[in-house]
């Protein structure tokens, strides 16, 4: 058997792409390898699935966290028909993928209406100048459940 490139798994995630549009998707598609192995996929499912974060890579690393049991997905590699949102990159980074490869452009995306330009805008905003109001309120109420996490002998670290 022929060993699997970079390029046949960015492949892999272009082909999802392509053929989620005629499955009321999105253009985005996303495969998760390790070992050399694609252990996951995902397509954009936003409006077929009524669900804002039901992008391409968060919908991979699902099922790959899914599949291996485990929310550290160290040792795994994502490919993604585009440079992913800025949720989907958090998402990656809160997963702990190994590396990250895309072919579209984020502006190449802004080129076809899929603009997330305002959200790295927005980030960088106090927060007084943001679209959406952002207050803080019940912050030493709220930290009761941080502290109580803090003392904690067996919690999952993540």
């Amino acid at each position: 058997m022929n060993k699997m490139t970079d390029e046949n798994y960015m492949r892999k995630a272009i082909e999802l792409s392509i053929k989620n549009i005629d499955e009321n998707g999105g253009p985005f598609g996303a495969v998760i390898v390790k070992d050399g192995e694609i252990i996951a996929q995902g397509v954009n499912r936003v409006t077929s699935n009524v669900d804002p974060t039901a992008h391409a890579e968060v919908n991979a690393i699902r099922e790959a966290s899914k599949k291996l049991g485990t929310f550290d997905l160290s040792g795994c590699v994502i490919y993604s028909s585009c440079e992913p949102c800025p949720m989907c990159l958090g998402a990656i980074y809160w997963a702990h993928l190994d590396k990250l490869y895309y072919a579209n452009t984020k502006q190449n995306a802004k080129d076809i209406g899929f603009d997330d330009s305002f959200i790295y805008e927005e980030i960088d905003l106090p927060k007084e100048k943001r679209k959406i109001p952002t207050i803080q309120i019940l912050n030493q109420e709220a930290l009761v459940a941080f502290e109580k996490w803090r003392k904690m002998d067996n919690k999952i670290e993540y």
